[in-house]
């Protein structure tokens, strides 16, 4: 009977060894590994920026064209002014998808005003500004999210000098259906966004709608076929992102000239 149980405990030691060994070995490479993948997740982001900027080419570098042609700054939605870090970040390392996870670095929104179906607002927002040689503002790029049929659709907006006019959108995550509400990413379906506009004549009323059989032609996008909840979420993302609770004050002080530092 000893020799049964020293059997066991043996096999047990074993097993714990292997398996706390096991366990500091793949911590070990978690962390080690931990800066490349944030640095590979910064790079598909800028690569993201670019291509929603409509300046993402076959074989360019995309950390140079970035650093040369894009200027990331840090807003604060609440009080609509520039800021140099958040949360201890500064605009290359902030991620506004994470803050708006985190309570103290956002926003509740309340059942009514919460179309996207998002549930909390980041409180501070990252901002691409793309200009040209003379300084004067080219492009604008702005974060965009909201549920769709299977969860929340990630993309980035392009806007015009305007800031009313599409450029295009890219929706870079997303976990709709292949062939049907994966159609948003679709160049055939994205390339109805350009020139698009989302507001009214008045700059305040959000005018672009997600329909079947568009009518307005400065306004309306195609829904996508056979992919009425996604095209419902697009629809429900743009009309929460340009609205009063998030963008449409920060983009009439832009307009202005009116953003600074706080």
């Amino acid at each position: 009977m000893a020799k049964k149980n020293e059997s066991l405990g043996k096999t047990l030691f074993v097993v714990i060894t292997l398996c706390l060994v096991c366990a500091i070995v793949v911590s070990g490479a978690a962390v080690g590994l931990k800066p490349l993948q944030q640095k590979n997740a910064a790079l598909d982001m800028q690569r993201n920026v670019l291509d929603a900027a409509g300046l993402l080419e076959p074989g360019v570098d995309v950390v140079e064209l970035f650093n040369e042609r894009v200027e990331t700054k840090l807003v604060n939605l609440n009080t609509l002014e520039i800021v140099e870090q958040a949360n201890g970040l500064g605009p290359i390392a902030y991620d506004p998808i994470a803050a708006a996870n985190k309570p103290e670095w956002s926003t509740t929104l309340e059942k009514s005003e919460d179309v996207a179906g998002i549930g909390t607002r980041e409180d501070v927002t990252k901002l691409y500004f793309i200009n040209d040689e003379d300084g004067n503002l080219q492009t604008l790029v702005v974060y965009v999210r909201g549920y769709g049929l299977w969860g929340t659709m990630y993309g980035l907006l392009a806007l015009e000098p305007d800031l009313n006019t599409v450029r295009t959108i890219n929706f870079y995550e997303h976990s709709e259906t292949p062939g049907l509400g994966g159609e948003i990413q679709n160049p055939r379906w994205v390339a109805q966004w350009e020139g698009k506009e989302i507001y009214g004549d008045e700059l305040e009323e959000v005018k672009l709608d997600i329909v079947k059989n568009p009518t307005q032609e400065n306004h309306d996008i195609d829904a996508l076929s056979g992919a009425t909840l996604t095209s419902n979420g697009v629809d429900n993302t743009i009309d929460f992102w340009f609205s009063e609770k998030a963008y449409r004050p920060l983009l009439e002080k832009i307009r202005k000239g009116e953003l600074s530092n706080g």
